[in-house]
């Protein structure tokens, strides 16, 4: 991988409200101010868990590391990809 990137990243969690700014708060925390964030939203079939695809500019291999590390601590998160 080549960075800087643009880099799809998948991130699971209950259906619930607060999910995505909880899960962009994460981000935003490895990133530069400026950047910018496309989510798409998808529901699972009986609603349960909510699936969002957030594609960003990566900047290294570290970073995603961190960004990765952040996700999986949070108890918000059931997957990410």
């Amino acid at each position: 991988m080549e960075f800087p990137c643009q880099f799809p990243l998948k991130v699971i969690g209950l259906n619930r409200v607060e999910f995505e700014s909880i899960v962009l708060d994460l981000i935003r925390q490895h990133c530069a101010p400026d950047t910018r964030f496309e989510v798409k939203k998808n529901n699972s079939k009986k609603g349960k868990y909510l699936s969002l695809t957030i594609t960003f500019t990566a900047h290294s291999r570290k970073q995603m590391d961190a960004i990765y590390q952040a996700l999986t601590d949070s108890e918000h998160v059931v997957m990410s990809l």
